[in-house]
């Protein structure tokens, strides 16, 4: 919760190439104070079933800028393996089971009191991202 000393952070991931939620997703969160400061690591979690990480840590007072970074290629790995068992095909794969984007890392400026909702939708070939609300 941002108060009016700091902001605060919210992410979902939406895998756009099934329509659903991305789920069990590792995501790091990293704050600075300047940007010549360095980063600070503040810890991190995973996406539940709806895609949503839901307990990110605080930012401190201070913070400028925020880093997320999304630990895709896991998600893509896992993902593609599931594929490959429900499939009854022997059609070879398009692609290998890695991903394209092993991760994403998304680094944007924060301004005390405010909130930030920054939704990644992913693909095995792109992503985007915005400020929600």
């Amino acid at each position: 919760m941002s108060t009016d000393t700091t902001a605060s952070v919210s992410t979902h991931i939406l895998d756009t190439s099934i329509g659903r939620p991305a789920e069990g997703v590792a995501i790091s969160l990293a704050a600075r104070a300047g940007s010549d400061a360095d980063w600070v690591a503040l810890g991190g979690s995973a996406t539940d079933a709806d895609g949503r990480c839901k307990d990110l840590p605080a930012l401190p007072e201070g913070t400028t800028h925020v880093r997320l970074d999304f630990e895709t290629e896991a998600y893509f790995v896992k993902k593609s393996a599931n594929q490959q068992a429900e499939s009854q095909q022997d059609a070879p794969a398009n692609r290998d089971s890695g991903a394209f984007f092993p991760e994403v890392a998304i680094t944007f400026a924060v301004v005390p009191g405010e909130h930030y909702h920054v939704p990644l939708l992913l693909n095995p070939f792109g992503y985007s991202v915005y400020r929600g609300s």
